[in-house]
């Protein structure tokens, strides 16, 4: 497809990957609504520090609401028409899903479903770009994750509610004719990373002098992807907008080990980590490590950030900003 992107809706445009996205699109030129509910599953302050630079910008508009009331998305739309939507807004994290089912499946499905009926709605279709993520694959035999690999055995409700998204968009595609692509980010980290991932909390304790918990014995695997890298994956899909239904890999394809990611937060921060080992923990997965030769092809893609350079522009930001925040 080579429609235009002028005007663009992005859900969750405040949290941690959507204001990376907004930053992008405002410089490009773009007009941005953007819908968030700025819940508490971690500070507010930190997701309207996030949209501070933007509150003046007259490209800029921003809806406070929940995506599952129905008037809360009418409100948002109301700004269109839209060329675009890049639904982002979720509960996240494997984890805490474990807590509370039933939330996420209600913000993550009913979220996106009330997303689509919105966007279906339309005078005309505006693309979709949703959000999904590698967790979605689940525990794998095979080493580099496919998009063509079977996503029918979630270890997390987060993961579930991710797959039925993906399952709902699909139905959208097919019953309305709404073009979409979804998206696979793996294990994103960078500035404005929410605090309670791993690269964050590890930074505050070692920063601290304080123990860290290390669960199994080091070897897992994760293919930490750099947050702008990321937003250059989805501002491609953005602007190339493949027909049709598609799914895409967003990855660096080079898997980094607990222990070495230690390791190199210890170097970025010059201090030595206390390392507390714990069992292995419920919803985790040995490896991630994504193929991004559909990604390569369809939105020449190419992560440009090695691991070592991501975390150390995450600790300039962390020391930065971590005295003003950490109590939120």
């Amino acid at each position: 497809m080579t429609n235009k992107a002028n005007s663009i809706l992005v859900t969750g445009g405040a949290g941690f990957i959507g204001s990376h996205l907004v930053d992008r699109l405002l410089r490009e030129g773009k007009r941005v609504t953007v819908i968030d509910n700025f819940n508490s599953f971690y500070s507010p302050d930190r997701k309207r520090e996030n949209v501070s630079a933007h509150l003046g910008n007259p490209s800029y508009e921003l809806i406070e609401g929940d995506l599952r009331n129905v008037d809360d998305v009418a409100r948002a739309f109301s700004k269109g028409p839209f060329d675009v939507v890049v639904h982002l807004a979720a509960m996240a994290g494997v984890l805490p899903s474990l807590q509370n089912p039933s939330l996420y499946m209600d913000v993550n499905v009913l979220g996106t479903q009330r997303i689509l009926d919105a966007a279906t709605a339309q005078e005309t279709l505006p693309y979709m770009v949703f959000c999904s993520s590698s967790s979605v694959y689940g525990e794998r035999s095979t080493e580099k994750f496919s998009e063509t690999d079977l996503t029918d055995r979630p270890l997390s409700p987060y993961a579930a509610s991710k797959i039925a998204g993906e399952v709902a968009c699909f139905a959208a595609h097919k019953t309305k004719g709404l073009n979409v692509i979804c998206v696979r980010p793996f294990t994103v980290f960078g500035p404005r990373q929410r605090p309670d991932l791993a690269i964050h909390k590890f930074s505050q304790r070692i920063e601290k002098g304080e123990p860290i918990e290390l669960y199994g014995d080091g070897t897992t695997k994760r293919d930490y992807t750099f947050v702008l890298d990321i937003v250059a994956g989805i501002d491609s899909a953005i602007e190339i907008q493949p027909a049709g239904f598609e799914i895409v890999n967003l990855g660096r394809s080079n898997p980094v080990t607990l222990l070495e990611m230690i390791d190199t937060i210890q170097s970025a921060l010059g201090k030595k980590a206390q390392i507390v080992r714990k069992p292995m923990q419920n919803g985790d997965v040995p490896y991630t490590y994504a193929d991004i030769e559909k990604a390569r092809k369809m939105l020449n893609y190419t992560p440009a950030t090695s691991f070592e350079e991501g975390i150390n522009e995450f600790v300039q930001w962390f020391r930065k900003h971590e005295l003003t925040l950490s109590t939120k």
